[in-house]
């Protein structure tokens, strides 16, 4: 019950923190607009801003849409899988393999521009270029985690909205 419990605050925190990026972009955006066609200037850091936001937010929601199954699936073929156990788990370890996989390459990409990044800074606001590719890394090492644990406990694939055929 305290793991339904936590997972549930973890959700509200992670829809939160996507929430304040959505939220951070439009209010910038819409500023800018307003400023730039009402009055001829503009917030030359709203443009950063708003791609820094949702850079973030996206890699945010990926990691967070993992363990909910929200991501693309081929609900048709495993769908075909359904009275067939051995095939099913077959195929449920060679996704968290790819998985695994995928992570690691995304992993090992966003590391090498974290560290290039480390050492130029953005024009406008000044922060770090490494927090652009950062999110990349730390969604990796999160989702590889989660798939990692779901191969070691030998968790059955869950889509997350069953496996109906579309």
């Amino acid at each position: 019950m305290s793991s339904e419990v936590s997972e549930g605050r973890l959700q509200r925190l992670v829809h939160a923190a996507m929430a304040a990026c959505l939220g951070v972009m439009a209010v910038a955006v819409f500023i800018n607009v307003v400023l730039r066609y009402g009055f001829g200037s503009g917030v030359a850091a709203s443009e950063e801003l708003s791609r820094l936001l949702f850079v973030w937010m996206v890699f945010i929601g990926a990691t967070a849409a993992y363990p909910a199954g929200e991501h693309m699936a081929f609900t048709s073929l495993i769908g075909l899988l359904k009275g067939r156990p051995a095939l099913m788990a077959a195929v449920t370890l060679l996704i968290r393999l790819l998985v695994l996989l995928g992570c690691a390459l995304i992993g090992h990409g966003a590391w090498q521009q974290v560290v290039v990044g480390l050492d130029s800074h953005s024009v406008v606001l000044g922060y770090p270029t490494a927090l652009l590719p950062l999110p990349a890394l730390l969604s990796a090492l999160a989702i590889a985690l989660m798939a990692l644990v779901e191969l070691i406990k030998r968790k059955p694939l869950d889509l997350g909205h069953g496996m109906e055929v579309e």
